[in-house]
């Protein structure tokens, strides 16, 4: 292979480093209001489970744990095979598909389960596949639109679009829960899930006229297409050749370069340990509330609801944007090694001081608990989903970052379902399971994970060594 200095590609490559403008701006709403839904969509879905037992639904536990658990398995499915799909037949061919899955997840889920538990788990599952391809595909093309000094900026920004979806899902779900005497409780789950669809329906249209990433164009062999999808998208205006290059990475590259196989661990792996610690407690948080609260029935939800908004809103929040707004100086490494030394602390006092999980400790557990969400997202909760865009390379960056989704995805199925029953055997079983993943996530971030911070993309991921000039 040719490993060549300049170029057609060296060319946009830099016009986009070093790139300014509205574009970003408004690639991030057309990407971040995806995250918006994502994030409603998975955990909405815990307080729902908690109501579908109060209006007629017969729910065994197993069945409770599906429900809960099966958009998250989905989206492993989905984010291997839009991830892939983003390489092979390019960005533009898939992008915005993965929401209309999402609208038709969301509106068979509240309108179409006729009290089945199975038929609601089968709505959740094809919700669960848009889930996953908009984890492939979002990040990818801001981190494609991106320059180097603001890249974590505007792809932790399509992230943290999932704290206002977090925050979103709970504050609706107890103004619901609040006025059951105006709509009956057998409606406010429907309704939960209905509001899932209007996001996606409003952005999906963006999303499919967006051209083709420049980037990827001109690694493909395509110069002049690049150059025009630039001119047209940004308003930058650069001169190309007529000379043919391309980035020759196949898929299977990230399995043959040692390299990449190690940093693909270290995404997949630590985003694996996270995500069972986040959506195992986000989406159960009503059982891990109910061993604080003495009420029960619907006055225990509300109470349990409650809790999760404060949380949610007062920890998890500020956690994102500062997160987010903190990674172009801090670096990615710095925030994620803090972020699991954080969690490792809060839940091992959890675990270590079982007491604190009783209703006489409540702003005690509060604190702590809320430490650990903060620091879950001043973290690696934004910096695992930042990581995979920024450090494969472009001919293969989707499927890198649909593998990486995928792991974190199936920590996320696993821990949702498996805590359902861990948590019988007590809160702080749990906190313990929990405390030891935040110390092999540590670990792993310090030993296989490089610092994309202030450089440009085609050189973390070392796209150079794989360019060839085609004669």
């Amino acid at each position: 292979m040719d490993n060549k200095n300049d170029g057609n590609i060296n060319t946009i490559n830099q016009a986009l480093n070093n790139a300014t403008g509205r574009f970003q701006f408004k690639t991030f709403l057309t990407a971040g209001m995806g995250f918006f839904t994502d994030a409603y969509d998975l955990f909405i879905i815990g307080t729902v489970i908690a109501i579908l037992p109060m209006v007629g639904w017969n729910i065994t536990k197993t069945e409770d744990a599906l429900i809960g658990a099966t958009a998250l398995i989905a989206a492993v499915l989905g984010a291997l095979t839009f991830g892939r799909l983003l390489d092979y037949l390019g960005r533009k061919a898939i992008y915005g598909l993965e929401l209309v899955l999402l609208v038709i997840g969301a509106v068979g889920s509240a309108f179409l389960s006729f009290k089945n538990p199975w038929v609601l788990i089968g709505w959740r599952f094809l919700l669960g596949i848009g889930i996953g391809g908009d984890y492939a595909t979002s990040s990818v093309i801001m981190a494609e639109y991106s320059n180097m000094k603001t890249r974590g900026k505007y792809v932790g920004m399509v992230f943290s679009m999932q704290s206002i979806g977090l925050v979103t899902s709970s504050l609706l779900a107890l103004v619901l829960l609040l006025n059951t005497h105006v709509i009956p409780l057998v409606d406010t789950w429907k309704i939960m899930l209905a509001v899932g669809a209007i996001p996606p329906a409003i952005v999906v249209y963006y999303r499919r006229k967006m051209p083709e990433p420049p980037r990827y164009t001109v690694a493909k062999g395509r110069a002049a297409e690049a150059a025009k999808n630039l001119k047209s998208y940004t308003g930058i205006n650069v001169a190309v050749s007529t000379q043919k290059e391309e980035v020759n990475t196949p898929w299977y590259t990230l399995f043959k370069d040692r390299k990449f196989l190690i940093t693909l661990i270290g995404t997949a792996g630590t985003w694996f340990l996270m995500d069972w610690a986040f959506y195992g407690n986000s989406i159960m948080s009503s059982r891990i509330f109910a061993t604080l609260i003495t009420a029960t029935g619907l006055a225990g939800l509300i109470r349990s609801t409650e809790y999760a908004a404060l949380i949610f809103t007062v920890a998890a929040l500020p956690g994102y944007w500062l997160a987010t707004f903190t990674l172009d100086k801090l670096g990615r490494k710095p925030i994620q090694i803090t972020g699991f030394v954080m969690l490792a602390v809060s839940y091992g006092i959890l675990a270590l001081f079982p007491i604190i999980d009783t209703p006489a400790y409540i702003a005690e557990f509060l604190i702590v608990y809320g430490m650990s969400y903060f620091f879950m997202m001043f973290g690696p909760n934004v910096t695992t989903f930042v990581y995979p865009s920024e450090v494969f390379p472009v001919t293969t960056r989707g499927f890198g970052t649909g593998m990486s989704a995928a792991g974190g995805k199936t920590g996320a199925f696993l821990g949702t379902f498996a805590d359902a029953f861990i948590i019988v055997t007590g809160l702080s079983v749990l906190m313990t399971v929990l405390a030891i993943f935040s110390v092999i996530a540590l670990v792993m971030t310090i030993l296989l994970l490089p610092e994309p911070k202030g450089r440009a993309m085609e050189e973390v991921s070392r796209e150079k060594e794989y360019t060839k000039t085609i004669n």
